[in-house]
């Protein structure tokens, strides 16, 4: 099947076969190319390709043919035109509003986004001179109100980390094209086994390779997917100049993440609904937050926009911080990392990790307490987990 059919392919075949061009030698897995530079034919090739009058490799910076194999095959997952490859989500998140915001555009974001992103979107993109506004990713009435003439990007996480508040794409994506603005949503959480916002009128979408894309957690990277202009002449050319580039190697162990993607998405949602409705009932929980459950405000428009419901479980525990605290402790099974999409199940406090450099107020704005723990399901049993938490429940009621 060549490259042109992918969009016949089912899913699963589509992450197991697309974006490659077996070698001469003949292998059966993708090629490693662990090389930083690329040989011509003579120097007229050489300038040909360093001017763009001709395609072929140049330095691994930006052209690599493990990595452009992963950006295939990503891109066709995504249903997107173009995919760039980054060295981590931020970057990628870093790429995309350099390159595609000028100096005195402003940015809305919704609020709550992951700790990292808001402190680049409030310190440094604010230092470029893009004025940023934040907005309930659920009022889309807020996000209206909040539009100016000078808006040129809404940027999303749908889930947000950690609450798992949902945004509806397509009535964002409306008053993107009304304010003549991009759409750029974080799809770190669904991955495109669960969700394509491209679909529902998203102009760009981001993912933390890191995270589900890897599964094991091994490597850091990040990418950048959405329309040929956009992604060759602006994140492309970032890329190429400045360099937050994905290693050929990182791209290869992502390759193989693909590959099991969508019966590991599968798993980790498996788990987490049977996970948040066991704490839903829990007496030393308070509130969990889970798009699965009926009672989270957004399960039916989960339902419409998304596959399934995704591997990241929060929740609140009666007691608040010392509370939480005692909870992650006393965990033997979970690991303590604030990492997320692994194999092995994590678990972590947001508010003095992920989001701990965030101002108080800005915490109490998101909505992130104290009391707030995460948990992303792994693919262990969950019954195990369900112990080992137990375990954490069973030290707060013996404090």
């Amino acid at each position: 099947m060549s490259n042109t059919d992918w969009s016949q392919a089912s899913f699963s075949t589509t992450a197991v076969r697309a974006g490659y061009q077996r070698t001469a030698e003949g292998e059966h897995s993708e090629a490693l190319f662990a090389t930083s530079s690329f040989v011509f034919d003579n120097a007229a090739q050489a300038a040909d390709r360093f001017q763009n009058n001709a395609p072929g490799n140049i330095y691994s910076r930006f052209t690599n043919p493990t990595v452009r194999t992963f950006e295939q095959r990503l891109a066709a997952l995504e249903g997107a035109q173009s995919c760039v490859a980054t060295a981590s989500g931020m970057s990628a998140i870093m790429a995309t509003c350099v390159s595609l915001l000028q100096p005195g555009d402003e940015l809305i974001a919704s609020d709550g986004l992951f700790g990292s992103t808001a402190q680049f979107f409030n310190k440094y993109l604010t230092r470029m001179g893009n004025p940023v506004q934040f907005a309930a990713p659920d009022n889309i009435d807020q996000w209206r109100e909040k539009i100016t003439p000078r808006t040129r990007m809404l940027f999303v996480e749908t889930p947000s980390n950690p609450l798992t508040k949902l945004v509806d794409i397509a009535a964002l994506a409306e008053l993107a094209r009304q304010a003549n603005a991009r759409l750029v949503v974080d799809n770190c959480f669904c991955t495109p086994a669960l969700q394509r916002p491209l679909e529902h009128g998203a102009h760009v979408v981001i993912h933390s390779a890191t995270k589900f894309i890897d599964g094991q957690g091994r490597c850091v990277g990040g990418a950048v997917l959405g329309n040929k202009q956009d992604m060759g002449d602006e994140v492309f050319g970032f890329l190429r100049t400045a360099g937050p580039t994905m290693s050929a190697f990182n791209a290869w162990v992502f390759l193989k993440g693909l590959e099991t993607l969508e019966i590991r998405m599968a798993r980790h949602s498996e788990s987490a609904l049977s996970l948040a409705r066991w704490l839903e009932q829990h007496p030393q929980v308070s509130r969990v937050y889970y798009p699965g459950l009926e009672s989270h405000p957004q399960h039916q428009l989960c339902c419409r926009q998304q596959s399934d419901f995704g591997g990241i479980v929060s929740f609140e525990v009666v007691g608040g911080r010392t509370s939480a605290w005692r909870v992650i402790d006393s965990c033997n099974l979970l690991s303590i990392t604030a990492n997320l999409g692994d194999a092995k199940s994590t678990i972590t406090h947001p508010a003095t990790t992920t989001h701990g450099r965030l101002s108080d107020q800005q915490r109490e704005a998101a909505g992130i307490s104290g009391s707030l723990i995460r948990v992303a399901v792994g693919l262990e049993s969950v019954v195990d987990i369900q112990a080992d938490l137990q375990s954490g429940f069973d030290a707060i009621t013996n404090l």
